[in-house]
C-alpha cells in the first residue's frame, strides 16, 4: 500500500512505459530496504533490522 500510494495513485500518467514504471518500482524497494530509517525498527533500516533480528 505504501508503494502505490507514494508512487503510483495520482502519478498514473507520469510514466511512459511498463519498463519505465518497473525501474522506478525497483529503485522504490531498494532504497525503501537501504536508505530509509523506520521508528517502529527502533531507527534502523529494514535490512539492518533483519540481520541484528537475525544475529541476536
Amino acid at each position: 500500500g505504501i508503494l502505490k500510494r507514494e508512487m503510483f495513485y495520482g502519478q498514473e500518467n507520469k510514466y511512459d512505459s511498463l519498463d519505465e514504471l518497473e525501474q522506478a518500482i525497483r529503485k522504490y524497494i531498494n532504497d525503501y530496504n537501504t536508505e530509509r530509517t523506520k521508528d517502529k525498527l527502533k531507527g534502523l533500516i529494514p535490512i539492518e533490522y533483519r540481520n541484528k533480528s537475525l544475529t541476536a
